[in-house]
């Protein structure tokens, strides 16, 4: 809820309990304070994308500003096959800063969704068919669940299939080495009536500590991935009317958990 403060509208929890004191009934309502909470989560996490977006930049336009410094020198100089090598590094390094603002903006940008009632079980299905041939050639398999089968969701249907791709596509190279990898969707009604869908795999896991950091845009655990991938799906869910949530396996791997 919001308050009306000195310092302008502030947001709080508002909880209420019943409870009986010597024989008569009371209702108990407690208000915590969450806006300084809030701010600092915000604060937090913009300084992490900052951070990430200034280290990406400034990757490409040091060399960028170098290269560009050095070209009259060596045309003057009269150095062309220097020169054009040069230039050549120039333009890749300007290819890159603009495939990174691509990115950029696929995250910031997503389109709105076209919502729709959706059975569940033939679409989890469809995505299930587009998996398996890569699953099964590094030598694992996709189960799929849906309980009860009549499942279905206000949602739309292309952007949820992306999410889910997205998240088996992760989960794919995170198994790369494991023996028999496994992939597991799954969609149920859980408590509240809400419906949960999961995806799981039986690979390392997100290390420790990074749990938080993983949604991060351009923030990436693995070597030469672009980080765009878990931040797009939390942007699609979103804007589906949905949550999505890292979980710890006990018998480890990485579980994502979607709720609707």
């Amino acid at each position: 809820m919001s308050l009306p403060t000195e310092h302008g509208e502030e947001r709080a929890v508002l909880a209420v309990s019943a409870l009986t004191v010597q024989g008569e009934a009371w209702r108990l309502a407690a208000v915590a304070p969450i806006e300084s909470e809030l701010a600092t989560e915000a604060l937090t996490a913009w300084r992490q994308l900052v951070q990430v977006l200034t280290h990406e930049i400034m990757n490409s336009l040091t060399p960028i500003a170098s290269l560009a410094a050095s070209a009259p020198a060596l045309l003057e100089a009269g150095e062309h096959e220097e020169l054009q090598a040069a230039l050549a590094a120039l333009a890749r390094r300007a290819s890159h800063l603009q495939a990174f603002v691509a990115r950029y903006r696929s995250v910031s940008q997503p389109p709105p969704p076209q919502l729709a009632d959706t059975p569940l079980l033939p679409l989890l299905q469809g995505v299930q068919d587009l998996l398996t041939p890569a699953w099964a050639q590094a030598g694992g398999g996709v189960d799929l669940r849906v309980e009860p089968p009549s499942l279905a969701l206000r949602t739309d249907a292309a952007q949820l299939e992306q999410v889910l791709i997205n998240l088996a596509q992760n989960a794919l190279q995170a198994c790369a080495g494991q023996p028999a990898p496994q992939l597991s969707l799954e969609a149920r009604l859980s408590r509240g009536g809400r419906l949960r869908l999961t995806v799981a795999d039986n690979g390392p896991g997100v290390p420790p500590g990074l749990e938080t950091q993983i949604f991060t845009p351009f923030f990436s655990t693995r070597e030469g991935g672009s980080g765009v991938g878990l931040a797009v799906v939390r942007q699609l869910v979103h804007g589906l009317g949905g949550t999505v949530r890292h979980a710890r396996r006990p018998g480890g791997g990485a579980c994502f958990v979607l709720t609707f």
